[in-house]
C-alpha cells in the first residue's frame, strides 16, 4: 500500500542556531520511497550527509527568528508488520557485522544490568523470535502507554521502574533486554499509521532468524503501514533534530499519515 506522512516543525530562536535535522526516509527492502518534499522557510543552504547508521541527515544554520521545515512523503509499504513465531536465535559468532554495534550497552539502554531481568521474562521461551515476544508481552503488562508522559529521556532501568511510558521509553526497554540475551536489538523512529494521538513514533527491531523484525510494545497487534526515518542504537542516535547554542522554543509540530491511491509518478 502507499501512505503519505508529513511533519511540519516551526521554530523560534534568539540568534542564528546550528541544526541537524533526521527527516528524511531512506528506501529499502521493507519501504520504497516515490516521492518527497523537503521546504525551509526561510530557506537557507543546507548539507546533507549520512551518519554511520545510514540514516539521511541535513546540517544547516536557521536564521534567528521563525525558521520552519516541512516535509512530506509519499511511501509504498506493507500494511502490517511481518511476523515470525519460533524465528531461531543467531548466535553471535553468526551475525552479521553491521548487526554487532546493537548487542552493546548504549546510553539509554544499559543491558549489562539487565541480564536478570530479561533471563525472567523469558523463561520456558524458545531462544530468538519467541523471546522477543515475551519481552513485548511484560513490557505491555507492566507499563501503561502514556503518550505526552515522557518530557525527559530515561533510560531502561529507570522506565522498568515506573507504571506509565512513552514509546520511546518502551522501545528503550525492550531493546536492553534483548541485548541482554546477546540479540541484536535497535530503535526506530518513524511513522505509524493510524497512531493515536498522531505523532512521530518509536519503536524497535530485534535480529532473529537471519533479519530484522519489528516490535512494538505499544500496540496490541502488527497491524497499521510503518515508515522508518531512522535506525539507532537508542534515542541519542535519532533524534529528528538537534540544535546546538542557546536554546531554541519548538513552537509547533505537526504529523500526518495517511493512505493514498498507488501514485503515477
Amino acid at each position: 500500500m502507499w501512505m503519505r506522512a508529513t511533519c511540519l516543525l516551526e521554530f523560534n530562536s534568539p540568534v542564528a542556531t546550528p541544526f541537524i535535522f533526521m527527516l528524511r526516509p531512506r528506501s529499502g527492502w521493507q519501504q520504497w520511497v516515490g516521492r518527497e518534499q523537503y521546504l525551509l522557510t526561510p530557506s537557507v543552504s543546507a548539507v546533507e550527509f549520512t551518519d554511520p547508521f545510514g540514516n539521511l541527515c541535513q546540517r544547516l544554520v536557521a536564521p534567528a527568528g521563525q525558521f520552519a521545515v516541512h516535509t512530506s512523503f509519499d511511501v509504498e509499504a506493507a500494511e502490517a508488520s511481518d511476523t515470525a513465531p519460533g524465528a531461531y536465535f543467531v548466535e553471535v559468532q553468526q551475525l552479521p557485522e553491521e548487526t554487532l554495534p546493537f548487542l552493546l550497552p548504549s546510553r539509554f539502554c544499559e543491558s549489562d544490568r539487565c541480564t536478570q531481568l530479561a533471563a525472567s521474562i523469558v523463561a520456558g521461551r524458545l531462544p530468538g523470535y519467541d523471546q522477543c515476544s515475551a519481552i513485548v508481552e511484560y513490557i505491555r503488562q507492566t507499563i501503561a502507554y502514556t503518550p505526552g508522559a515522557g518530557q525527559l529521556i530515561i533510560s531502561a532501568c529507570e522506565v522498568n521502574e515506573r507504571s506509565q511510558a512513552v514509546c520511546r521509553d518502551m522501545a528503550h526497554l525492550g531493546i536492553a533486554c534483548c541485548r541482554a540475551l546477546s540479540i541484536p536489538a535497535r530503535m526506530v523512529v518513524g511513522y505509524l499509521e493510524n497512531l493515536q494521538p498522531m505523532d512521530l513514533h518509536a519503536w524497535f527491531e530485534a535480529y532473529v532468524g537471519g533479519r530484522w523484525y519489528t516490535f512494538d510494545p505499544t500496540q496490541d497487534n502488527e497491524q497499521g503501514g510503518r515508515i522508518a526515518v531512522a535506525y539507532g542504537r537508542d534515542a541519542a542516535d535519532v533524534a529528528i533534530y538537534t540544535q546546538f547554542g542557546n536554546p531554541v522554543e519548538l513552537r509547533h509540530m505537526q504529523v500526518s499519515v495517511e493512505r493514498i491511491a498507488a501514485p503515477s509518478y
